[in-house]
C-alpha cells in the first residue's frame, strides 16, 4: 500500500464505526476467553447486534493482529481462544506506553474492567518514582 493510499484509506473512515469496531472486537476477546467453549459467529452477532459477517470480519482481523483465536468452520464450528498461558513481562518504552494509553483513552478507558486495568497499569509503569 503507498502512503497517499494509506492516507486516503485513513481519511475516509469514519471515527465513530472505528471506534464501535474497537469496542466490538474487545468485546469479542474477553467473551472468548471467559468463554470455555467455542461461540459461534451467531451467538456471538445476537449479543452485539450485529451480523455474522460483522464478527466473521472482527475475528480474521483479530487473528491478523496476532490474537491467538482458533475458528472451526461447520456444525459445532466457532470460535474460541485456546488455553494461553499467562503473559510475561512486556518491555516498553515510554512512547509504546503513550501510544496504548491514548488508545484507550479514545476508546474509553472503563469501557470494560480489562480496560480499565490495563489503563491503571500504564499509568502506574510511566508514574514518576517517588
Amino acid at each position: 500500500m503507498t502512503r497517499s493510499r494509506g492516507l486516503q484509506a485513513a481519511a475516509s473512515r469514519d471515527p465513530h464505526l472505528t471506534i464501535r469496531r474497537v469496542e466490538r472486537q474487545q468485546y469479542i476477546i474477553e467473551r472468548l476467553h471467559a468463554s470455555r467453549n467455542r461461540l459461534t459467529h451467531q451467538r456471538l452477532a445476537d449479543e452485539l447486534g450485529v451480523t455474522e459477517r460483522t464478527i466473521a470480519r472482527d475475528i480474521e482481523r483479530l487473528r491478523h493482529s496476532g490474537v491467538p483465536i482458533t475458528v472451526v468452520p461447520g456444525r459445532g464450528g466457532g470460535a474460541i481462544i485456546e488455553n494461553v498461558a499467562p503473559a510475561g513481562p512486556i518491555n516498553l518504552d515510554v512512547p509504546e506506553i503513550a501510544v496504548l494509553m491514548a488508545s484507550l483513552a479514545a476508546v474509553g478507558p472503563t469501557v470494560s474492567e480489562s480496560a480499565t486495568s490495563a489503563m491503571n497499569k500504564l499509568a502506574t509503569a510511566v508514574a514518576p518514582s517517588a
